[in-house]
């Protein structure tokens, strides 16, 4: 697999991270979409799923079970039909945000208030 926006990255390399830290920095990158969408800067908002593509693409490739596999699929589904919007919508990058961060206990944890879990 060749990288245009993540050209350092292998599928060796991102295999030694934990499920939890991919998700992240999946994440990572839709809340910088979100930052640019406030900015209108639609074109930083077109790279910043381009990487989220990458990312989620090699996550894709290394997930073994089922289910998960699935769920990933339909998640890069409805960020496909995102990306392909002239001027994407920021509650639905919001919602693929919080989406993508229930995929994964710990990650869901780590960036939730304890006040809400409590």
């Amino acid at each position: 697999m060749i990288l245009k926006q993540h050209k350092n990255l292998t599928l060796d390399k991102w295999n030694k991270f934990t499920h939890t830290q991919k998700i992240l920095m999946i994440g990572n990158e839709l809340n910088r979409a979100k930052g640019w969408l406030r900015k209108s800067d639609y074109s930083e908002v077109k790279n910043c799923y381009e990487r989220c593509f990458e990312l989620l693409d090699l996550t894709i490739e290394t997930t073994r079970r089922k289910g998960e596999l699935k769920e990933l699929l339909r998640f890069r589904e409805k960020l496909a039909e995102l990306y392909i919007q002239k001027i994407p919508s920021t509650s639905v990058t919001n919602n693929l945000y919080k989406t993508l961060i229930l995929f994964d206990k710990d990650a869901f944890i780590s960036l939730t208030p304890l006040e809400e879990i409590s």
